[in-house]
């Protein structure tokens, strides 16, 4: 039979809702209990958090907030004897983010965590996308740039259409669908003209997309779409 891992502790001793008086009057006693040792303390008035803070000699810290700029904040408080000091101050700042304490002037900090709300806020615009293109269907997509640069694209195009097309760019191959009435189709969207399409896919402006697409003539025979100009 396995025998089961101990779990390590963080809090090995704690004092929870002492009165100031306690601290005042028995402050040898409690010096006893946190002197030189470190830990999480917590100061309240009138049962409400006021400041949360950390400390390497709890005794000396606690002293001082008899007579610092706290001294007549807070009526009672708790203490939090750990093991390390590792965690202690992502633990404060966990504390300071997730519990609003009026006495402490700044926002608690993490050493290096990530902050997902970004990758959140594009997750929900990708996700709100894809069920707004399931109810109404997607979007044509054009671009001024290659409207001007392709003009009478569509009419051109239409009369060689259906047909695959193809680019590579960056060592990579992009396929893409001339529609019957003109237009390209290329990862879901439809654009107007073969430069906008080709601007998508290198996602720049400036882009020929009479040079940058080929298109099958016929099985096997590509030419580029230039080609059908003359």
């Amino acid at each position: 039979m396995s025998r089961r891992k101990k779990r390590e502790q963080l809090v090995i001793q704690h004092l929870e809702n002492l009165s100031r008086r306690a601290l005042e009057e028995y402050q040898d006693v409690i010096r006893e209990f946190v002197r030189r040792r470190h830990g999480i303390y917590a100061l309240y008035r009138k049962d409400r958090l006021y400041y949360v803070g950390l400390a390497s000699n709890l005794g000396g810290r606690l002293k001082a907030h008899l007579r610092d700029r706290h001294g007549d904040a807070w009526d009672r408080f708790s203490v939090y004897l750990t093991v390390n000091t590792a965690h202690m101050r992502e633990l404060e700042a966990l504390i300071l983010r997730t519990i609003k304490a009026s006495g402490n002037r700044q926002k608690g900090k993490f050493l290096r965590s990530e902050d997902l709300k970004r990758a959140f806020r594009r997750k929900v615009t990708e996700k709100i996308k894809r069920v707004v293109d399931e109810m109404v269907g997607r979007l044509r997509v054009s671009s001024n740039d290659g409207e001007r640069r392709d003009g009478g694209a569509p009419q051109r195009l239409a009369r060689h259409a259906p047909a695959p097309l193809r680019a590579t760019y960056k060592g990579r191959e992009f396929r893409a669908r001339l529609r019957r009435d003109g237009s390209i189709r290329w990862n879901g969207d439809v654009f107007e003209s073969p430069s906008a399409a080709a601007m998508a896919v290198v996602r720049r402006r400036g882009v020929n997309g009479w040079w940058f697409w080929t298109i099958e003539r016929s099985p096997g025979l590509w030419v580029r779409l230039r080609e059908l100009k003359r």
